[in-house]
């Protein structure tokens, strides 16, 4: 007798007819109810999340405060266009993140749906200041999937495809990357060779930096880099660009990632966690800089919905009220320590283990001499681990990186928990080459 299908098999044959291929999907199962640091599938199996929707949940699923918030936002109105009519929660949002931004001096913000929005917009405001049209990006980034996001993008597979021809005037210079030898100085050098070969740095309008590399495999930039390069930028009058996209909203243990290298941006592109799983994005930053661009050169019909602001506010009451950024650092130890024991018991295959506070990863190689990628064995991971109840989440120029997103919200036996799960399916995984 054939045994039905399950409910998780039944929706992926459905979603394979309608949904394009190009749509990737990591784990095959849909989702029917999600709290916290935890989802369940629509076959009632339990899972710790340890991706967030990619960086949304650093306040968990479904939080009460977020989900409280939206639902008086319901209530009044769902929708005006802040450009036609403007409304508080969207000018409070921008005030109190203004607030927060460890930039000097008068800052303003407006509002966007996503990452990608807030990092061209964010292109735009620096070429209208400037009056300059270069910008330079950096290998092994990840700044979106529009035409001028892949541009910017670092990374070609899967990103880049035959999707060209792509944006002029984007140009890419090497990250700092220590495990694969390339230090501050090579970085740095590498700049240098854009400038005397590429564009002069007087054409540049902007440098767009993440402070840890998401997509490009958690590759945090060293502290003496990012100084060096807001010296640079100063020196020669271009607009530093924070991506805090997936870094941002207390990912790292800082409310902003760029913090840990007490370094001051011109503008901060924020997005994913913001909205607690609302999609609103941004810009935010110098006041002068802002304003370069004239009436109607900037704005977004659905920019900053009205529960997307609401939902946004609420984020910041619970980084207040549940000392989020303490919990994250206390957190991100704990993870440090479990993932580093993991390393110790694996050395052959974790080479390296990585990240600012809570926004860690493991890089697994064939072996530590070569430091040769080993995505067979990360893809053979994230199944064991899928089965065992654990989410996970890859990254990485050749998909080797296990990357750690778990909600800041859970509590220390859920992380011992999932340090278990992994290190248990690790052993699994490798007992099956």
């Amino acid at each position: 007798m054939t045994q039905a299908p399950s409910k998780n098999q039944a929706l992926m044959e459905r979603r394979h007819k309608v949904v394009p291929r190009g749509v990737s999907q990591v784990h095959p199962i849909a989702v029917a109810r999600a709290q916290g640091g935890k989802v369940w599938d629509v076959d009632g199996k339990e899972y710790l999340d340890w991706f967030g929707g990619i960086g949304v949940q650093n306040v968990g699923h479904n939080h009460p405060k977020v989900v409280a918030a939206v639902e008086r936002q319901l209530q009044l109105y769902m929708h005006t266009c802040f450009p036609a009519v403007a409304y508080e929660p969207y000018v409070e949002l921008a005030e109190r993140l203004c607030a927060t931004a460890p930039i000097p001096g008068d800052k303003k913000a407006f509002f966007l749906n996503t990452g990608v929005e807030a990092t061209e917009n964010a292109i735009k405001i620096a070429r209208a200041y400037t009056n300059r049209p270069g910008v330079i990006a950096f290998r092994g980034s990840f700044h979106g999937r529009t035409l001028l996001g892949m541009t910017l993008t670092g990374k070609a597979n899967p990103y880049r495809q035959n999707f060209g021809p792509f944006a002029p005037e984007v140009y890419h210079a090497p990250y700092p990357d220590e495990y694969r030898g390339i230090d501050t100085r090579k970085a740095l050098d590498g700049l240098q060779e854009v400038f005397e070969t590429q564009i002069q740095p007087e054409r540049v309008a902007a440098i767009i930096i993440e402070p840890q590399l998401g997509e490009g495999g958690f590759v945090p930039a060293p502290k003496p880099f990012l100084k060096a390069l807001r010296s640079l930028t100063q020196k020669h009058g271009i607009v530093f660009i924070d991506d805090e996209v997936q870094t941002g909203i207390g990912r790292t243990g800082k409310f902003w990632a760029i913090e840990h290298a007490g370094v001051e941006p011109d503008l901060i592109c924020f997005a994913k966690s913001i909205g607690g799983g609302l999609p609103i994005g941004g810009v935010l930053g110098r006041a002068e800089i802002m304003d370069a661009p004239s009436l109607g050169g900037l704005g977004s019909t659905f920019g900053g919905n009205p529960l997307a602001c609401a939902a946004a506010l609420a984020v910041l009451e619970v980084f207040e009220q549940e000392n989020l950024l303490e919990k994250a650092q206390k957190l991100g130890e704990m993870l440090h320590q479990g993932f580093r024991r993991i390393q110790a018991r694996f050395p052959q295959v974790v080479g390296d283990v990585r990240g600012l506070g809570p926004m860690i990863a493991m890089e697994l190689v064939k072996d530590p001499a070569s430091k040769s990628p080993n995505p067979q064995l990360t893809h053979r991971l994230l199944e064991v681990a899928r089965e065992r109840g654990l989410l996970l989440f890859k990254a990485g120029m050749h998909a080797n990186v296990i990357r750690c997103l778990v909600p800041l919200v859970v509590s220390e036996e859920e992380v011992e928990k999932g340090l278990e799960i992994l290190e248990a399916s690790l052993e699994q995984a490798l007992s099956a080459e």
